[in-house]
């Protein structure tokens, strides 16, 4: 099976192919490169690199969420549009289990971690012990929480990987430890090879009905819900007091 894997999450994104679940070749987009038109002259030139023709694609992979909601809407993008044109099979995966899938050492307890802002954090804590072979067990879903929260949940023995340590590194309590830095930033190669693992278990997503999942509405909607719901107190207040005038 030769995968076309795409990481979009991230202001630094990255292509790369593997076959039969092996990386074959990994490219990085520096933020300025991570828009559409720069992800198809990337792939182009990374499947001209092991010699493979765009008609040589099996399976497309990419990241659904969470992360930025640009980046997901690239990668998503990208993914169904080559599946759709080469009639590949396409693959979503969360990017937390592809954090910590691509974690070196084995833990019981690593907590994943991405900036969500707002001084909220995406987290999720799985269990990785079986090694890469294995995808990783799910502990806690992924979630959101306020930053405070999220590290007075952590306990003596966890571990904690994920770009939000560059934020947070510091503020990790003493019996708690981070990863190797090289294991911060989500990779291709890793949405790959966890694209593999759902395929060897005979798992694929519907090319129309894969979509981001980004966890959260976007900030332009949270403050349209906080409006309306500001409106609809003002209006029972002022109906109460009517009625209360009336009485």
């Amino acid at each position: 099976m030769r995968i076309l894997a795409l990481e979009t999450t991230e202001r630094v994104g990255s292509l790369a192919v593997l076959h039969e679940g092996e990386p074959v070749a990994e490219a990085r987009l520096p933020a300025e490169q991570r828009s559409a038109a720069s992800f198809a002259v990337g792939i182009e030139q990374l499947l001209r690199e092991v010699g493979w023709k765009t008609r040589d694609v099996q399976c497309v992979a990419t990241c659904v969420g969470p992360g930025s909601f640009t980046g997901l809407r690239i990668g998503v993008t990208a993914a169904k549009t080559l599946a759709y044109a080469t009639g590949a099979k396409v693959i979503g995966v969360n990017t937390l289990e592809v954090i910590a899938l691509g974690v070196g050492q084995k833990t019981p307890r690593l907590w994943t971690i991405l900036d969500a802002f707002r001084g909220q954090v995406f987290a999720a804590q799985f269990s990785n012990e079986a090694g890469p072979a294995e995808p990783p067990r799910t502990l806690v879903p992924t979630q959101i929480y306020e930053v405070a929260d999220w590290l007075n949940r952590l306990g003596p023995g966890d571990v904690v990987c994920g770009p939000m340590l560059e934020k947070l590194h510091a503020r990790l309590p003493a019996e708690v430890s981070a990863s190797e830095r090289d294991d911060w930033t989500p990779r291709a190669a890793w949405v790959g090879q966890r694209a593999w693992q759902r395929l060897a278990a005979g798992e694929s997503d519907d090319l129309w009905q894969l979509v981001p999942n980004y966890y959260r509405a976007s900030a332009a909607e949270e403050k349209a819900t906080e409006e309306k719901a500001a409106a609809e107190k003002a209006h029972q207040q002022a109906a109460t007091k009517s009625s209360a005038s009336d009485t």
